[in-house]
């Protein structure tokens, strides 16, 4: 792996590392409006177990894969950098449908600092120039509202 990669993989890590947090912190929120405030083991559990939390589990298994990436010399194919690209690029600008996808635009709606997170990943991607996507799709043009406005396709 080159230094570009290398370093493109550790600002997306960064930034998905924020917005993981983020989504799990609001998402905590509704979790203890409902069960109770939660000890931090019984949170482990919950995000674990708790269908609550399975929304999650993409970008949580998204970061482990980008931190075995980094543990490696190379990556086991050139390819790998690109597809983790495309996957986070998917998990920020996910379509309507699926139960990911409604959360994470309820997420955007209800939390400011989820749109702050979601913009710290979008401007790491932007960087990236191997897997172009829409500037429209990553700003969040995809039907949805924002603060402070809708915009729509």
């Amino acid at each position: 792996m080159d230094n570009a990669d290398r370093s493109l993989l550790t600002d997306l890590r960064h930034a998905l590392l924020r917005l993981h947090k983020t989504l799990l912190d609001w998402e905590r929120a509704a979790y203890e409006r409902v069960h109770g405030r939660t000890t931090g083991h019984n949170l482990l559990q919950a995000i674990l177990t708790d269908p609550q939390f399975a929304w999650l589990r993409p970008l949580s298994e998204l970061i482990v894969r980008i931190d075995e990436m980094l543990e490696r010399e190379a990556p086991d194919v050139p390819d790998d950098v690109s597809a983790i690209v495309a996957q986070a690029r998917a998990l920020v600008s996910p379509g309507e449908a699926g139960s990911y996808a409604q959360r994470y635009h309820t997420a955007l709606q209800d939390h400011p600092d989820a749109v702050f997170a979601h913009r710290d990943v979008a401007q790491v991607l932007k960087k990236n120039p191997d897997a172009a996507v829409s500037s429209q799709r990553l700003h969040g043009e995809t039907g949805f509202h924002f603060l402070g406005g809708s915009r729509r396709k």
